[in-house]
């Protein structure tokens, strides 16, 4: 993980030391803020267009103005890896309330968003999609808006640092005996007849842009979706299990409070979807994730 030293802030490019927010504004005081997090390889973007759509959705949800039009959002995107050098990587975009001055929990009529974007150069393939990651259930604790991105995080930090606590990378967070999704990335799993089962859309998960792509991908596959709920239960007696998002992609769960999933090793399913997920954002799977051809 390496950070650009080019950062935008407001209106303007400026080294990343030069740039400062108000302690009085509205993400830092209230976690008034959406935030999208869009992954870049070989210099492209992937999904740029869903990422901003979504943003879209989550100001207006949270009564911000969206500050630009998404080919202002797309520039902005452009020019900040071109300066920072990005070939593969993330870039992280988060719009809060604004600054004026004062704590006031209503603030004014009309927000000045705070405009902040930066880009983090790391590999999006690697050994946790390789390998596999481990995961624990964790009491889902969070907002009953989830379906709108906002930093409003702590839940998630602290279910990162408990799942650490007990030797995993993350938790399948569990609201009144179901998975809503894991604690930064959409749960999938798959059942003895070969199913693939997520959790439909509503308020109580984020619509992953990751999951968009994925389930984009299956027709033609043969492979069976359900979009529903699914218990703790079904989670740790599925044959396969893993996670979307931006930043890990399609990561397998080969254990689930310390039991193996399945296998206990990424399966054919978790392998086919990596491998089409792979081809189509233009990567070369046999050189870089030649594990997954099967």
């Amino acid at each position: 993980m390496t950070i650009g030293r080019t950062v935008y802030l407001n209106g303007k490019f400026c080294p990343v030391e030069d740039a400062a927010i108000s302690p009085f504004d509205r993400g830092f005081l209230f976690a008034h803020a959406a935030y999208e997090v869009t992954a870049v390889y070989d210099g492209r973007f992937i999904d740029l267009e869903g990422h901003l759509s979504r943003l879209r959705r989550t100001l207006e949800g949270i009564s911000i103005s969206n500050p630009y039009s998404d080919e202002a959002w797309a520039e902005i995107h452009t020019d900040l890896i071109d300066k920072n050098g990005v070939e593969e990587g993330l870039v992280y975009l988060e719009v809060t309330g604004g600054a004026y001055g004062m704590r006031d929990f209503a603030g004014p009529e009309t927000f000045t968003p705070t405009v902040f974007l930066y880009a983090d150069t790391r590999p999006l393939i690697g050994e946790a999609a390789r390998d596999g990651i481990k995961a624990i259930t964790l009491g889902d604790t969070r907002w009953k808006r989830r379906d709108m991105k906002t930093v409003q995080l702590l839940s998630q930090a602290l279910a990162y640092r408990t799942a650490r606590e007990a030797g995993a990378d993350t938790a399948f967070m569990v609201e009144d005996g179901l998975v809503t999704e894991a604690a930064s990335a959409n749960a999938w799993i798959v059942d003895a007849e070969g199913r693939l089962i997520t959790r439909e859309l509503s308020h109580s998960i984020l619509p992953g842009i990751t999951r968009a792509g994925v389930l984009s991908l299956l027709d033609g596959t043969g492979i069976e979706l359900v979009e529903r709920a699914f218990t703790p239960e079904e989670a740790a007696g599925a044959v396969e299990a893993f996670t979307t998002s931006a930043g890990a992609m399609v990561a397998p769960v080969i254990t689930l409070d310390g039991k193996p999933v399945g296998s206990g090793k990424p399966g054919p399913v978790t392998r086919r979807i990596q491998r089409l997920y792979y081809e189509a954002m233009g990567a070369d799977v046999a050189a870089v994730a030649p594990w997954a051809l099967g």
